[in-house]
Formats: structure tokens, sequence, C-alpha cells
């Protein structure tokens, strides 16, 4: 099965929380989960109580949906986890987050991971001085990513130079905002990772 590529905002209402993958519109008031926080369908109904199934999909189906990744995707990055030596939820989400298109987005080059995405096929990006157009790819510390030949004078990456000067970004991360270049730097710790998810959750559903 392929990506959902309906409106994102639903995604948001059918979790029950916002998941910011619209980018700066997210923090506006145009932001359709803010209007409108009910579960989307013809009738605004009130959420149920759910059961231990419930919350490990609903958590499941959140993890997926923030770093845009198809069930079967998902599914196979939750396995490589599982085969590691580290804990299996904190290593998933060590995986998702040495994403390139993750790392693009958390660098601030991009506005959401979609973006990223859309640049990285797009051939803008490179690692290590070669081009890489696979969202998927994994990054490791010591590797470098940056803007091929060119690049820079495209209107998104004017932007996001200006932005860059005061933005803050990830502590696993550096980059040199003038160069429009990052690094990978460390690997995340799970203090350094996202904190709204239970990843113990995801396990469990894996593990039924």
């Amino acid at each position: 099965m392929g990506r959902d590529t309906g409106p994102v905002c639903r995604q948001c209402r059918r979790e029950g929380a916002k998941l910011f993958l619209k980018g700066a519109r997210c923090y506006t008031k145009k932001c359709s989960f803010e209007r409108r926080p009910t579960p989307p369908g013809m009738h605004a109904v009130r959420r149920r109580k759910v059961g231990d199934y419930g919350l490990q999909l609903r958590e499941k189906q959140k993890m997926r949906r923030v770093y845009r990744l198809g069930e079967t995707q998902f599914r196979r990055l939750f396995e490589e986890a599982e085969r590691g030596t580290d804990v299996t939820g904190e290593h998933l989400l060590r995986l998702l987050e040495l994403r390139f298109d993750n790392v693009v987005f958390r660098l601030g080059f991009a506005t959401s991971r979609d973006q990223a995405r859309q640049f990285i096929t797009h051939g803008h990006f490179a690692v290590n001085g070669g081009a890489v157009d696979i969202p998927s790819y994994a990054l490791k510390p010591g590797d470098q990513v940056s803007l091929r030949a060119g690049r820079a004078e495209l209107t998104p990456f004017k932007e996001a130079a200006e932005t860059l000067k005061s933005a803050a970004t990830q502590e696993w991360l550096r980059i040199d905002a003038p160069k429009l270049t990052g690094h990978v730097v460390a690997v995340p710790r799970r203090d350094q990772m996202p904190g709204d998810f239970n990843e113990q959750l995801v396990v469990e559903f894996y593990s039924r």
C-alpha cells in the first residue's frame, strides 16, 4: 500500500493530537486541528474510551504518520530495530531520527518532512559530497549533509538560510548556516529524541 496522500490535517484529528505535518501553518490560527479537534467523519462524535489494543494501534499510527512512512516500510524498520542489541523502542526511534529526510527537516532545510522528502528526491542534497536522492537513506555520526552546487540560489533555500541564523537544532546535529551544511555529530540519545511518543506501546503492538 502506498503512502496516504489525503489531507494531512485529518490525520491529526484522527490521532487527537497535533502532528505538525504542515510546517509553519501548524503554529498559526489556520491550523485545522485548532479549529476542529473532533475526529474526521460526517458526525463529530465524542472520543470513546479505548482498550489496550486501541492505545497501541493509535500510538503506532501516530509515530508512522509523524515520520511519513507507509505501513510496510514502518514494519520493516521495526523489525530492523528488533534485531539490534539496544532497547527495541528506543532503537526504532533512533532509526527514524537518522533517516535522511528527517535530518534535512531537523536541520531546518525544509519546513516539513514531506518537503524534505521532495527536496531529496529532486536531487537537491548531497551526503559527504555525493548526491543522494533516497529519503530513507540512513545517516550516521560523521556524515555531512549539504546542498548541491547551484541550489543555494533557489528561493526555498534562500529563505531557509535566513531562518537558520536564529534556529536551534538538535544537540546531536551541528549546522553551518552560512554554508547551508549540517553534520551528524552523534547518535541521538533518548532524551534528545521526541518525548511525546510512547514507543513501548508500538513494541507491544507488533509483539502481540
